[in-house]
This record gives structure tokens, C-alpha cells and sequence, in this order.
């Protein structure tokens, strides 16, 4: 794996010293290069935790990724820089307000002179690392984000445009392995209570705001302004993935029935 060509696929040209500005400058970088998708699950390709696999496809072929494969070759990556980086396991909250099981979600701690959270594995959510800290509040583009603890768990909530604060996910600061998300990862290619596998998501931040591709649903957000179009087939879906995304697949034979 090659630092110098993961930072090309980034468009990202700054420095390299193990700082916190170059922390947060590739973070960033990161969250508008690379999308975060799930297409090889309906395209039944198996998703292998390896950090070679995710180097090729994410560099190698120019893809995205869920969770585990973002954060898992960029934390493979901030380390061959020199950052000291752990993976923890985070859990995801489900509509009754309990969280799924443990490995659910892949978030990463680095520890410059205080630690950082980082994450560019989760679609919208916080593009700079946020300090690892109790009771911490603070705003990325008009987005208001907070993290406390309950217990040995931390909350990471996002604020909603009516003020209210939403639970993007809870973690612990207990050490992970890559293989410890193998289960889970397992789970989420095949099972058919998986969310990966109820529909495809392609996702990136813009300099505006965000685009979408959800099924065939395209989703524009601009300045605030969200704009959602119905695509009409499956020759328009890979048209619009190949614009936003530059991701080009096979023929409409490509999505197993």
C-alpha cells in the first residue's frame, strides 16, 4: 500500500507532519474523495476484512465503501504516516432508541496531544475529528455535534435543524482488532435484516452539501436546499453514479436477482 498514491486519491496535496491540523486536513479530504457505499453487497462480491482489499478497491479501482473498509484503510494509512491510531467498536441506535450489537459501526480514536475522534465511514456525520472529550460541543458548516458518557460508554449526537440532539452512535474506548468486525461484517453482506442489504446507498459530501444516489432515488443537497429526483431506470442510476461518483459497473446483468 502506497501512501503517496491513497493521498492522490484523495486530491490531497497538504501536509504530512503527525499534527492535528494534517489530521483534520486528510479527514476532510477523505470525506469528499471517497463515498461511502455498499454496492458490492448487491453486486455479491465479498467484502474480505483485509487491508489490502480495501486499498484496492478504494485506491486501486476508485470505489467507496461501508464502515470497515473507510476506516479501516484510512486508519491502516494515518499509521504508516506516524498517528497513533485505535479501532473501537461503536453501535448504531435502531427506532426504540436500543442500540444494535456491538461492531456494528467501525469509528477510530487517534491520540496526537489530546485523543480525537475520527470517523469517514459513517455517510453524514462530522467531516473534521472532534476532540475525545467529555461534555465536548462544538460546529463543523452550521452542524452542531457533542459527545458525552454514560458509564464506560460515549454518545456521539448530531443536532437536528429544530435544535433537538440525535444519537448518531455510542462506543467505548476498549481497543479493537480488524478481525473483531468480522461477524458483523459477515452480517451485513447477507443478512436480510441488514440495512446494506434493503437497498443500495452511494454517498458523498460536496463543497454545497451532499449528493445521494438511494435505489433509484437521487438526492442533491445544496446550500441547505435539498432537491430529490426519480430516476427512471437502471441506465439512468449508472449514468448518475458515473457523474457524481465517477464509478462506472457493468451492464444492468451486473445486480444479481
Amino acid at each position: 500500500m502506497k501512501l503517496e498514491t491513497y493521498l492522490e486519491r484523495l486530491d490531497y496535496a497538504g501536509p504530512v507532519e503527525v499534527t492535528p491540523e494534517t489530521l483534520t486536513r486528510v479527514h476532510r479530504a477523505h470525506h469528499f474523495a471517497v463515498p461511502f457505499e455498499n454496492l458490492d453487497v448487491w453486486l455479491k462480491r465479498r467484502i474480505e476484512l483485509k487491508e489490502e482489499s480495501f486499498y484496492r478497491k478504494i485506491v486501486g479501482e476508485r470505489r467507496g465503501g461501508f464502515c470497515y473498509e473507510l476506516n479501516g484503510l484510512f486508519a491502516a494509512m494515518l499509521r504508516q504516516m506516524g498517528f497513533a491510531v485505535t479501532l473501537l467498536s461503536a453501535r448504531v441506535p435502531r427506532k426504540d432508541s436500543s442500540f444494535v450489537p456491538e461492531f456494528d459501526h467501525m469509528v477510530l480514536r487517534v491520540d496526537l496531544e489530546r485523543p480525537y475522534l475520527a470517523d469517514v465511514g459513517f455517510g453524514e456525520a462530522f467531516q473534521r475529528p472532534i476532540p475525545l472529550q467529555d461534555g465536548f460541543e462544538g460546529e463543523q458548516d452550521g452542524v452542531r455535534y457533542r459527545l458525552l458518557t454514560v458509564g464506560d460508554r460515549w454518545l456521539a449526537h448530531r443536532q437536528n435543524s429544530g435544535g433537538e440532539w440525535n444519537e448518531l452512535y455510542d462506543f467505548s474506548l476498549q481497543p479493537r482488532a480488524l478481525e473483531d468486525f468480522a461477524e458483523m461484517c459477515e452480517y451485513h453482506q447477507t443478512s436480510p435484516d441488514s440495512s446494506f442489504t434493503k437497498r443500495r446507498i452511494c454517498t458523498i459530501a460536496t463543497a454545497e452539501g451532499r449528493v445521494t444516489l438511494a435505489d433509484l432515488r437521487l438526492i442533491i443537497t445544496r446550500n441547505g436546499e435539498r432537491l430529490e429526483k426519480n430516476l427512471a431506470d437502471e441506465e439512468e442510476w449508472r449514468r448518475c453514479l458515473k457523474l457524481y461518483f465517477a464509478i462506472e459497473l457493468p451492464d444492468s446483468r451486473a445486480f444479481p436477482a
